[in-house]
Formats: structure tokens, sequence, C-alpha cells
């Protein structure tokens, strides 16, 4: 099919909830994309942080296509083994103790919001808790999700959305002890806001956070879906602050494309909240998906796909700062390993991303003015060095 065939035939039968740019991927190798016209693009958006092993991981697609073979859906109703070790590796990882699979990250936020809730219902019998989120986060957009999502852009059309979450300020510590009351049963807050803007949190905040939640028997969901997974410099962003979470969601990259979340939980969490009937999914965990976190967490493992992130991460930092420091319409930067962020101003975000896909480098947006780096984790220096001047040709056109 033609890319104007592709594009009019979308526009024609799709939900026009996304303003899509005129290019029509076609397929993928390595850290590169290419459209329909046989264009090629530098993929330093990993189709929002997802594709983390980039494209054509012989290993992964091998591991899939043995697993269509074999079962791809069972319900929830049966064990399958690909489940188990899924949730094995995944708790190994993160030292944690209970793993429920869903299917985006936006559902495993509703089932952290279900979890704390219960929590506090089966301690106090209560039925009117409250949480708190953050100013400028983003946590996905069911209702549910939009509750603790602090960006009234987002939430104004679907209102009333649920009640009693009440709003701090990400890396202020004094605005979040000021909305803590005995109502009070969760404190959720991304690890690193995407976004928002690429602001990572501050370790002093975040280990004064968990301070407050064990003081007054608050729970403490962290939200690693984009930040978690390696791409950080840690397997999970949190475990650079020496702070736990007692609820952690993920998605994104724990399926490397293959649509997968899951919300996890401390013993004391998993074993006094959901019991049976309270949560449940059809498609969450079935065998392709599960089968696909276990590639990726193999492949982590062989490839030292986490060390490669650290290691390379401050040369990537670099390159930016320099970046920066040669035009004035970029402001700062700021981030963690492979979630960078780059203010720019004086001048339309979207135009720097447009300029840059046309000189075949795919970007994104975070928030109003930040442009996002989000790469897939197995990026090499020469691919940074490229990135740089695709942008230095984006920002001088």
């Amino acid at each position: 099919m033609k890319t104007n065939e592709a594009i009019a035939m979308t526009e024609q039968y799709v939900l026009h909830t996304y303003n899509r740019y005129p290019i029509v991927l076609d397929h993928g190798k390595g850290v590169r994309l290419y459209d329909t016209d046989g264009k090629e693009y530098l993929d330093f958006a990993a189709g929002i942080a997802v594709y983390a092993l980039g494209y054509g991981n012989e290993t992964y697609d091998q591991a899939l296509k043995a697993q269509i073979d074999q079962v791809i859906h069972t319900s929830n109703l049966f064990y399958h083994v690909p489940l188990g070790t899924a949730a094995q590796k995944l708790a190994a990882a993160s030292g944690m103790d209970k793993v429920f699979f869903t299917n985006s990250g936006t559902e495993a936020i509703e089932g952290a919001i279900k979890a704390a809730k219960k929590y506090a219902y089966l301690r106090d019998h209560a039925s009117d808790h409250e949480i708190i989120a953050m100013n400028h986060s983003f946590h996905g957009r069911s209702l549910g999700a939009l509750s603790v999502t602090g960006n009234a852009h987002y939430q104004e059309p679907f209102l009333p959305l649920i009640g009693g979450i009440r709003f701090a300020d990400f890396n202020d510590l004094e605005s979040v002890k000021a909305q803590i009351n005995e109502k009070t049963c969760a404190i959720i807050l991304e690890t690193i806001q995407g976004e928002g803007g690429i602001y990572p949190a501050e370790k002093e905040f975040l280990k004064g956070v968990r301070a407050l939640c064990d003081e007054h028997d608050i729970l403490l969901i962290l939200d690693e879906i984009q930040c978690g997974m390696g791409r950080s410099g840690k397997m999970f962003a949190w475990q650079e602050y020496e702070v736990k979470p007692d609820i952690m969601t993920c998605a994104k990259a724990l399926g490397c494309g293959i649509p997968v979340g899951a919300f996890v939980l401390n013993k004391k969490v998993a074993e006094n909240s959901l019991v049976p009937g309270d949560h449940g999914t059809t498609y969450g965990g079935n065998p392709l998906a599960c089968a696909a976190i276990n590639a990726v967490f193999d492949i982590f493992e062989k490839d030292k796909i986490v060390e490669h992130v650290a290691e390379l991460s401050p040369y990537l930092e670099q390159r930016l700062d320099e970046l920066v420091s040669m035009y004035d319409c970029l402001e700062k930067r700021r981030g963690r390993g492979f979630m960078q962020g780059i203010v720019v101003k004086d001048r339309s975000v979207g135009e720097v991303i447009q300029k840059a896909i046309a000189n075949g480098l795919l970007v994104i947006s975070a928030g109003n003015n930040v442009l996002r780096l989000v790469p897939p984790l197995v990026i090499t220096k020469d691919d940074i060095d490229e990135m740089i001047e695709k942008l230095k040709k984006a920002l001088e056109s």
C-alpha cells in the first residue's frame, strides 16, 4: 500500500485521538526504522520507551514465534509455565514478592490503586481513604489513572473522576506533608516524571516520602512504567535512591513491544489486600505476553543491558550538554540514563521534532517545551554521535 493510501485509510476509519506525523513506518532493524517509501530513521523514541532491545532481536523474535506455535492464550483460570517464570524474574529483579500482570501501564496503575485501597480498608474498615499524587504527573488515561494524574488539561473533559485525591508538588517534601491526614492510604509518584517534562526525583525528597509512609502506615506506590526496566541505568530507577516501594508499576520495556504491564507488591501488601474476586484480567499474563517478558529478562542478563546503559549514559549526557551550550534556543538538559529531556525555548518543540524527522531522526516531546530522548537501550556511541549531528541540522534548518 502506498504511503498516502495508508494515511487516508487510517484517517477515514481510526478515531482521531492522535495527531500523527505523516510517515508510515514499515519495518525496523537494530535502532533504525524504515517507512513505506524506504526512508531510514534513527530511532531515539523507541515507541515511547518501549522497544528497549531494538528491532529484529533474533532471540526475542524466536521466543515469541515458539510460544505462538505452542499456545497464545489460556485465560487466568488455568496455570501455564511462562506465567510463573515471568513473575519469578520480575520479583527477583525488583526484590519484591508478588506480581499481577496487566495489558498496559494504565491498567497497572488501576490495580495499584485498588490494592492500596483494599489494604487500608482491611486495616480500619473505612471506605473513604485518600491518595496523594503529584502535580505535573502522568499515570495514564483511564478514569482511575487520570484521577491521580496532576494535569488539569487531561482531566477537565472527564470530570468528575474518583474522589479522595490530593495533589502535592514533586520534589517538595513539605507540600507532601501538608496533604497527609488520617485518611491518607497511599502516595503515588513517578520516580522520574516523564510526560510532565523529564524530572528525576531528588534523593532526599524520595527518602523523605518513604519515611513519611513508614511513619503513618501509608503505602508508597512508585510508577516505573517509563523509567523502569534499565532506562535509568538501574533495572528500576528507585534502586538508585536507597528506598523501596510497597507497590511498583511497570510496563513499556517489560514486554518490548508485546502489550504487557504489571503491578508488583511487597509481602505486607500482598498478604493484606487483593483476594480472589477483587481484581482480574482476561488477557493479562497470557502465555504470549509472559514469553515476551521471559525473553526480555534473559536478554537483559545475557547482554548486560543495564550495565551498558550505565556505562554509556555519561557520554550521552556529555554530548547533549555540549549541544545545549551551542544553541540559544536550548535551555537545559535533565534526566537519568537513557531518559533525557532538553528544554526548548523561543521556538516550538513540535517544529524541532518535525525538522528532526525530516533529517531522519525520531524524537518526541514531553510537556509543552521539552524534547524527549528515550532510545532503545542498545544504542552505541556512534548512534549518539549521529543523533547529535541530525539534531544540529534540525536546529539550524
